[in-house]
Formats: C-alpha cells, sequence, structure tokens
C-alpha cells in the first residue's frame, strides 16, 4: 500500500510539472509561429502552421492536447476527421486498448514535436544529449565519492587534528564555491594556464571531430576537467556526513565493547563502522546523482560538453520552445524517478521505513 502511495504520489508530482509548464510557456510573450517563419512570413503559410500546432485552438484544448501528446497513455485516431486526435506518423506504433467510434485509447508514443530552429524532432536532440550527460553524471559521482570515502574517514580517525580541521576547511569552501565561477576557474588554470603540462583543453566534448578526416573519435580527456569540477560540490558535501556519521558510530556501545575486547582498529573501522556509516551517504548520493543527471547547465555550458544542460541552454538563447519544455520536463522526469527508486529501495531493505510508513 505505501509502495502504490509513493507512485500515485510521483503521478500527481509528474501531472503538476507538466501543467507549470504550459502555463509558464504560454504566459511568454512569444509566437512560435513568428519563431518558425523568421522574417520570411505571409498570413497563408503563419495560418497553416498555426493550425498544424494546434494553436488556433482554446487554451483549454491545447492544454489536453499537451497531456495527451506527453503521455505513453492517451487518445489516439486514424481517422482524419479526429483532427485533434489524428496522428498519422505514429499509428503503426500503437496498440489499442479502447475503442470508442473512431477514437482509440492505448499505448502511443511520447509525441515532443520538432525543434522550431532546426526541425529535428526533440527526441532526437534530446537522445544525442542524454548520453553525453549520463556519462559525466556516473563519471562524477565515482570522483566524489571515492575522494569523500578516503578524506571522510581519514577526518573521523584523526579527529580534532590539523588534519581534520584542513579537511573541514577545503570542505567549507567547497561547498560555497558557486558551479559557474569553478568551472571558469578550472578551465582557465588547467586548460589555459596549465595546458602545455597538463594537455587539457579548455572546452570539448566527449565525441570530436578529426579536422583533416572529418572521421569522429571519441577524446577521454575532455571528460576530466568538468568532472572534477562538477564533483568539488558533492565532494564537499559528502565529506562532513561521512566524518559525522563515522564519529556517531564510534560512539555507540557495540563499538566500544568491540575495543575493549581487543579487536584492532582496521578490523573495526572497516567491518563495523564503515558499513553502518554508510546510510547517510546512500541518501544523499542519491540525490546528487538525480541532480546531475538533470544537466549542469553552468559546467556544461563553459566546457562546451554538448549535454542536457548545453541543450537547454541553447534552446533558451533561440526560444526553441519545444526543446524548452521537453528538456526540462525530462530534467524533473528524471529527478522525480530517481528519488522514487531510492525510496522504493529504502522501503524494501529497512525494516524501520517500512514500519514508520505502515504506522
Amino acid at each position: 500500500m505505501l509502495i502504490l502511495k509513493r507512485i500515485g504520489y510521483v503521478i500527481l508530482l509528474v501531472w503538476g510539472v507538466l501543467t507549470f509548464l504550459f502555463i509558464l510557456f504560454n504566459m511568454l510573450p512569444s509566437d512560435p509561429v513568428r519563431l518558425i517563419m523568421g522574417q520570411r512570413s505571409d498570413v497563408a503559410t503563419e495560418e497553416a502552421i498555426r493550425k498544424k500546432l494546434g494553436l488556433d485552438k482554446p487554451l483549454y484544448v491545447q492544454y489536453f492536447k499537451y497531456l495527451n501528446d506527453i503521455s505513453p497513455l492517451g487518445l489516439f485516431s486514424d481517422n482524419e476527421k479526429n483532427a485533434f486526435f489524428y496522428e498519422d506518423n505514429y499509428l503503426s506504433k500503437t496498440l489499442p486498448i479502447v475503442k470508442f467510434k473512431n477514437v482509440k485509447f492505448g499505448i502511443k508514443p511520447i509525441v515532443l514535436h520538432e525543434s522550431y530552429i532546426t526541425g529535428q524532432p526533440v527526441w532526437l536532440l534530446i537522445k544525442e544529449a542524454f548520453p553525453l550527460t549520463l556519462i559525466l553524471a556516473v563519471v562524477t559521482m565515482i570522483i566524489a565519492l571515492f575522494l569523500s570515502i578516503i578524506l571522510g574517514s581519514i577526518s573521523a580517525i584523526k579527529v580534532n587534528t590539523w588534519i581534520d580541521r584542513l579537511i573541514i576547511i577545503f570542505s567549507s569552501i567547497g561547498m560555497s564555491l558557486p558551479s559557474f565561477f569553478a568551472a571558469l576557474l578550472i578551465a582557465w588554470i588547467f586548460g589555459y594556464l596549465l595546458h602545455d603540462f597538463t594537455g587539457l583543453s579548455m572546452h570539448g566534448n566527449l565525441v570530436e571531430v578529426d579536422e583533416l578526416s572529418y572521421s569522429t573519435y571519441i577524446d577521454w580527456k575532455n571528460l576530466i576537467l568538468p568532472a572534477f569540477t562538477l564533483s568539488i560540490r558533492p565532494l564537499a558535501v559528502f565529506v562532513p556526513l561521512i566524518r559525522n556519521s563515522m564519529l556517531d558510530v564510534l560512539n555507540t556501545d557495540y563499538i566500544k565493547t568491540a575495543m575493549a575486547k581487543g579487536l584492532s582498529n582496521n578490523r573495526i573501522i572497516f567491518h563495523h563502522v564503515f558499513p553502518a556509516a554508510m546510510n547517510p551517504l546512500i541518501t544523499s548520493a542519491s540525490g546528487w546523482f538525480a541532480s546531475l543527471l538533470a544537466g549542469s547547465v553552468f559546467v556544461e555550458y563553459v566546457f562546451n560538453w554538448r549535454g542536457m544542460g548545453s541543450l537547454i541552454v541553447e534552446s533558451l538563447q533561440n526560444y526553441d520552445l519545444p526543446v524548452l519544455k521537453a528538456g526540462i520536463f525530462i530534467i524533473a522526469l528524471l529527478f522525480i524517478f530517481v528519488t522514487l527508486l531510492v525510496d522504493l529501495i529504502y522501503l524494501l531493505i529497512d525494516p524501520r521505513v517500512r514500519d514508520k510508513g505502515l504506522g
């Protein structure tokens, strides 16, 4: 029952995000038809495009069409007379469940439409951008977790020493450092000033094009600076989290008993303290990973990393509303579902959470 409540909550949250985006973008002082037409416009063509986009319909009809397009379950028709539900471009990919006259309800592809600027399908642009953001997010989390576990453990073991205080100072600096400033600083130092020594570029994508042969190749070096920059903030958050969690476990009675029995420090730390102190890290890391999957706009933009963040910035600059709406929605969707997944995992593995929810 608790799992169903969480899923129901997610459905309501997704609907809320979609409604908010619809209201927000309909309040913008822009005409999508003019954006598509540019300078070359005539009344007949404008009206044809407006009709094709459904902008000639009342606002409530546009809202319903918007929800129907974005949903994997929806209404569709193979009859052109039902212009509101007629979609000849994906009818072969539908699976009707219920039919009422010429209108069917069932499983259908999600329709994100085309970019106003390039005319490309929006799903294709997202398909190209999202894997790059995913790779960047995974590498960033590996760096942040690896370094934070080492530094947090050292800080807890060396508590109240100069090493502990130094780690805490660096952690505080990392938490207060703005991502945009950190990206510019790291790009300038390691990509420009120390370029001859590091061999790293100020900006570049994972997939590059050879200037002579025009063939594409993967350049993993371009991943180093953006991943390191993105790892600063989560690293700064994880270190004190691990430190404090380990100190709490070290002060428990069963750890003191283990010490009194003469167990070695390594055995106590690695077999008892460390596993017990990881729960807060898992919770925090899952939230940070969801945020990273959403695309780090500033960092991707500074390093010219062609992920979701860069895609959203470019669509905002060009007023490319279909790409912008889809990008923001997918970001919100990823964050919601990663959070749901973590909640469900906790419900399955932690009886205390399950009992609290049932209570």
